[in-house]
């Protein structure tokens, strides 16, 4: 099994009251980077076969935006083992429930869904940090950054991160136009 976790795009300013937060959506740079990077994962040759994402509207978003450029036509599922107040336990749920997915992409929200790739990577160092929630941290995932795991038994593997910068820099590289250099004599 493949997981790729992907932290939501840039979504502006938090809001103090928390319903509306939870109403939160991608600014223009978040969207924009979304098409960046499902241009990237389009290079790679990269598909979904499931996509889960946090119910919150910028992770459904992120998911949306991700998963139709890349081709997904099959419905994003929603779920509380994603949203910010998650809990391990949860989280460990939903994989059991996604054992059959090949290539699975998750799409949540800091800062559990750090520990959540840091209980994959080190299940037993790791556990006492997510559940004090200040403890060692093994990966740091920025808004936007996503991390493929090879995830069959034990301990995950991580195969690769690209960070947002990483991604622009691709996506830069990529859409350049080359000019021939000739003279004019």
């Amino acid at each position: 099994m493949n997981i790729y976790i992907l932290r939501h795009a840039s979504a502006g300013v938090r809001r103090l009251n928390p319903a509306l937060d939870r109403k939160r959506s991608l600014d223009k740079e978040g969207k924009r980077y979304c098409l960046q990077l499902a241009h990237v994962l389009n290079a790679m040759k990269l598909q979904f076969d499931q996509i889960v994402s946090s119910p919150l509207k910028r992770c459904m978003q992120t998911a949306s935006l991700v998963g139709t450029e890349t081709g997904y036509e099959s419905k994003i599922l929603s779920s509380a083992a994603l949203a910010p107040e998650a809990s391990l336990a949860e989280f460990q749920k939903l994989l059991r429930e996604c054992a059959d997915v090949e290539n699975l992409l998750l799409v949540g929200h800091n800062p559990n869904l750090t520990f959540f790739l840091g209980s994959l990577l080190a299940p037993d160092a790791n556990r006492p940090a997510m559940e004090s929630s200040n403890g060692l941290t093994l990966v740091r995932l920025r808004k936007g950054s996503l991390a493929r795991l090879n995830f069959t038994r034990g301990p995950a593997t991580m195969q690769w991160l690209l960070d947002p910068r990483t991604v622009r820099a691709l996506y830069a590289t990529s859409t350049s136009k080359s000019r021939s250099k000739t003279s004019r004599k």
